[in-house]
């Protein structure tokens, strides 16, 4: 039997890397290996070390041992090409034509990437090949729980069309039954705790821990039981010495003491290393070390502390990226998963408020770990923080969204004198797993529009998917789906739609406006991230206005060879990252403690933008205006 293991756990908690690391483990033990990542920003070519992509590929120095990065668009178009084929050998070219339209918008592409994703819980098949194992390096937690819910979904919405219209958003029920039959083995794929093992990678910190404990109770919820845990990155117990390490040990042991109580799992623990993992030899002496407690090959070497030149942060340059220009500035933090984006968005945030704007903080993560990092509640509904006076905050919740969104389309549509027929088939539209990702978006762009802030702060989703809801507009503009739930009649719904959409695109391309952050820490995968990150967006007409470092060693922590490896190893990222990126940077030094609550964030705001900058409100307490700051 084939057997299954899922990667899953917070963004950035090191997934990819204890995922390849298990795939050399299981294929140097001459196990015909398959390693699938469903993120939509894949960093197996980055660890590997050699270009991967959507087909399954051998790893050079692993034999056994074969990769594939799920490519979302030409998932799609494998997909559409499978749907379509039996209609259009059935029907006339302007049926097809329609049916095509109808299976042109994001929806599709959201089911295609799944559907190719279930392809390899179907081994031995044509996707697949015959594996012993097949490994699933899976996005960030919130989007891998919706990935695994939707087999029931489909199922769910595919009986339904066919009572019904006999159409889905994602093709002809009719020509779409084999995929059902195929989502439901998978269902019972995952189930089988014979065949299917999750894996929890987490971090000893709140954040990481929350997420994990609610992962591990949706998957219950939906049979899945086999579940396992590796605590990734624990600091060693002989950095002791040096005083920032030893209060992070300290704060971590208290978590691991937690985890062991709340989360009664098998589970492996793998400490922090002084280097990267990357390369398939490094990745073999880690999984020595993960699976055989063999620490022998895993050799750093010494540096040299005097040659480490410290990054300093040009605040004439960042901080007119961050206040308004005579209008309304919307400030978007963007990167890899666990790379800090919450942290700096809050900070960031209270740092404005504190100046006297008045400010909106939203998340578009459903991790949503704002209200983690405030320390305060944060609701569906936008609501001020208590404590930070111009400061408000909300989140956007899929499921909330979808439910509101499908009631206000159903309830314009009464109120316009739809036929009882017409209702009938949006509220079968509507019910499709996918109408969530619609409404949020919808939302999305309601807060985009706002006119009545000085500042909008998002602390978006990681990066893959925050680059699909930018791409939207284009995609939802020329969706038919509009034409229905416009709240206009006739030709007009796509010019609406057209129109409001291109207004916050243009808002985004705007540096007068808007600013894109892009949030990372100092080593080779979220600089990578990043960088095809600023590449998309470029075709969208948007470029980086800012880079904030995280996690960045000062010299005071470079007191031991640990220390003054992984400080030296940040420097050299550190150094290139001005001209790679042609944006100022902003480093953020990693703290002896978790960044929580509104004390801790005032702080490190004034910390990061100490300098004189003009209030909201013009005043002389801080001299001079946004211009003076340069461009």
């Amino acid at each position: 039997m084939t057997q299954f293991l899922f990667f899953s756990g917070k963004g950035g908690v090191g997934k990819t890397s204890m995922a390849c690391t298990t795939a050399v483990y299981h294929a140097d033990a001459g196990q015909r290996t398959l390693i699938v990542t469903t993120d939509p920003a894949s960093n197996l070519s980055d660890v590997f070390q050699q270009p991967i992509g959507h087909a399954i590929t051998p790893i050079d120095a692993a034999p056994n041992l074969f990769a594939m990065e799920i490519d979302a668009d030409r998932a799609t178009e494998e997909y559409k090409d499978r749907a379509l084929a039996p209609i259009r050998a059935a029907f006339p070219p302007a049926m097809v034509a329609v049916m095509e339209e109808q299976m042109s918008g994001p929806c599709t592409a959201e089911v295609a990437a799944f559907d190719r994703f279930t392809d390899f819980l179907d081994v031995p098949s044509d996707a697949g090949g015959d594996f012993d194992v097949v490994i699933f390096d899976t996005a960030p937690t919130g989007h891998t729980l919706r990935l695994i819910e939707l087999p029931v979904e489909w199922s769910r919405s595919i009986d339904a069309a066919e009572q019904g219209s006999g159409q889905t958003c994602i093709g002809p029920a009719a020509a779409i039954q084999d995929a059902k039959h195929k989502y439901e083995r998978a269902v019972a794929a995952m189930r089988d705790p014979a065949a299917t093992t999750f894996t929890f990678v987490l971090q000893p910190e709140a954040t990481s821990l929350k997420e994990t404990r609610r992962a591990m109770d949706e998957l219950g919820k939906l049979g899945i039981s086999s579940q396992h845990l590796i605590v990734n990155a624990v600091i060693p117990a002989e950095e002791a010495a040096n005083p920032l390490f030893a209060a992070r040990r300290t704060m971590q042991q208290g978590y691991l003491a937690q985890i062991a109580r709340e989360l009664p799992l098998p589970t492996r623990q793998m400490p922090l290393l002084a280097g990267e993992i990357t390369g398939v030899d490094r990745l073999r002496a880690v999984g020595r070390l993960l699976f055989h407690h063999d620490a022998t090959a895993l050799v750093d070497l010494a540096v040299n502390p005097d040659a480490i030149t410290p990054l300093e942060p040009d605040l004439m340059a960042i901080l007119p990226r961050l206040l308004p220009d005579g209008g309304r500035r919307t400030i978007f933090f963007a990167g890899k998963g666990g790379v800090g984006k919450t942290v700096a968005s809050c900070v960031t945030a209270v740092w404005l408020a504190h100046q006297g704007f008045k400010t909106l903080l939203l998340t578009t993560d459903p991790a949503a770990h704002l209200g983690d990092v405030l320390d305060v509640p944060v609701g569906d509904t936008v609501a001020p923080v208590s404590g930070v006076p111009g400061l408000f905050a909300t989140k956007i919740d899929p499921k909330a969204a979808g439910e509101a969104y499908k009631t206000r389309i159903l309830a314009d549509a009464r109120a316009r004198g739809r036929s009882p027929a017409s209702i009938a088939m949006m509220q079968e539209e509507l019910d499709s797993p996918c109408t969530e990702e619609i409404a949020a978006f919808d939302l999305f762009i309601d807060y985009a529009a706002q006119a009545d802030w000085e500042v909008i702060v998002f602390d978006t989703a990681p990066t893959g998917h925050t680059l699909r809801m930018l791409e939207l507009p284009m995609d939802w503009s020329q969706q038919i789906d509009v034409k229905v739930f416009a709240s206009v009649d006739g030709a007009q719904a796509d010019e609406v739609a057209k129109a409001r959409f291109g207004g916050v695109i243009e808002l985004m391309r705007d540096p007068r406006q808007s600013t894109f952050a892009f949030v990372l820490y100092p080593e080779a995968t979220p600089i990578l991230e990043a960088a095809r990150a600023v590449e998309e967006l470029s075709s969208l007409g948007i470029a980086p206005g800012l880079v904030v470092a995280n996690y960045v060693l000062t010299e005071a922590a470079a007191t031991t060879p640990f220390g003054q490896a992984r400080r030296a190893m940040q420097a050299r990222y550190l150094a290139e990252l001005p001209s790679r990126f042609a944006a100022p940077v902003l480093p953020i030094p990693l703290l002896p403690q978790e960044v929580k609550g509104l004390a801790l964030l005032t702080e490190l705001g004034e910390q990061l933008y100490n300098a004189d900058v003009p209030t909201a409100s013009g005043g002389s307490e801080r001299q001079g205006s946004p211009e003076a700051y340069g461009s």
